[in-house]
């Protein structure tokens, strides 16, 4: 590859980079000065980068013109996708090992503003087989496996703000704000998220988050009537599911995301 190749091949990972970096702090939008600082970018070259985006309209300014959100474009490229997710293509030969491994049901979901989105739904050898969620349904943070899993990824900070947005969902799934920040503290102490009679009455479940790239989390979890899924049994498939989704992630040179540990006073 010549100087000018990598020059280009150089610029399209920066921009990328900034891509990433307002997508993950899309709701409130992000300044220069904090793109700039959260990047290692030059200003200038944050800046010329920046004004590309926006030229193409994968980037945009909120109105007062200081913060920048995604663009239209960008939104439209995800948009395509959500039919045939490619996560979901990467991530089915897992699903189909692990329900192997397991014989029970597992499910995939990704988080989607407060909620997470069933992908997959693969069943194992079990006779009795778990309808909790179905592909395509949606469900509040906290209230599954996956989805506690994936809720305890954030700080205490951040569940709070959650729950305050959808309390009277929660308090319906009996679950006041200490409960919750307590299964999140049990899940990060844990490493996976476990469950039982949250949904349906005598199913229990386990679940782990993970990285499949830069900006975007998904969760495995396992469902079974709790008498299959004892304790001392979701121990062992809690530790299933760090070591399965470790090795995917190591294969895919991923890093590990990093369960908060920041706790509030409630």
């Amino acid at each position: 590859m010549d100087t000018k190749q990598q020059a280009g091949a150089q610029s399209i990972r920066r921009a990328l980079s900034l891509l990433r970096l307002i997508a993950q702090h899309n709701e409130h939008g992000l300044t220069l000065s904090e793109l700039t600082a959260l990047s290692g970018l030059e200003r200038s070259t944050a800046h010329r980068l920046l004004t590309c985006l926006l030229e193409e309209n994968f980037a945009r300014r909120e109105t007062d013109g200081k913060r920048f959100q995604l663009g239209i474009d960008a939104m439209q490229m995800g948009f395509s996708t959500m039919h045939h997710a490619p996560v979901i293509d990467q991530l089915r030969p897992l699903a189909m090992k692990l329900s192997r491994l397991s014989e029970d049901t597992v499910f995939l979901v990704i988080q989607q503003a407060d909620q997470v989105l069933c992908l997959l739904r693969e069943h194992g050898a079990f006779p009795v087989r778990i309808f909790t969620i179905g592909v395509g349904e949606r469900r509040l943070l906290g209230i599954g496996a996956g989805g506690l899993a994936l809720l305890a990824t954030h700080t205490d900070a951040d569940i709070e703000v959650i729950y305050k947005r959808h309390e009277q969902i929660y308090r319906k799934s009996g679950l006041s704000l200490p409960m919750l920040l307590e299964k999140c503290h049990l899940t990060r102490r844990n490493g996976y998220a476990s469950i039982e009679s949250t949904i349906t009455p005598g199913v229990a479940g386990v679940g782990y988050a993970f990285s499949v790239s830069a900006i975007t989390q998904v969760a495995f979890s396992f469902g079974a009537i709790t008498p299959r899924l004892t304790g001392q049994r979701r121990t062992q498939m809690g530790h299933l599911l760090i070591e399965e989704c470790t090795i995917w992630q190591q294969k895919r040179l991923i890093r590990p995301i990093a369960l908060q540990n920041t706790s509030v006073s409630v």
